[in-house]
């Protein structure tokens, strides 16, 4: 069974930080591009971050120079580094495995907030 289990949101205040995790498991993690999306209310849900199994990163322009996405192949993990937030970041971040359109895993979600 596929299981991809977001951690480390919460409340912060303008100007912090926080770091997301995606604990994977079922799959064979490291051949999967990984990555993080955010919903905000209202609207549609949009990607953050990209890693492959091998390549570049790419990352939305809102986010570019404050988050840094990062995987860890032997833990099976993702990660998102998130600093200098601002209250435009609050979200619901959703952790995604793409290794082809059949084999498209997501996460249930964690409420990122940031607000004062």
């Amino acid at each position: 069974q596929v299981q991809l289990v977001e951690s480390g949101g919460g409340l912060v205040q303008p100007g912090g930080s926080l770091r997301l995790s995606c604990a994977a498991s079922g799959i064979l993690f490291s051949i999967y591009t990984m990555g993080w999306y955010r919903q905000a209310p209202g609207k549609e849900r949009e990607l953050v971050a990209q890693i492959p199994s091998r390549g570049n990163t790419v990352y939305v322009d809102s986010v570019k120079g404050r988050f840094t996405i990062s995987r860890d192949d032997a833990k099976k993990t993702l990660y998102l580094q998130m600093n200098s937030l601002k209250p435009e970041d609050t979200a619901v971040y959703y952790c995604k495995a793409v290794f082809s359109t059949a084999t498209t895993f997501w996460g249930r979600g964690i409420q990122v907030t940031v607000s004062s």
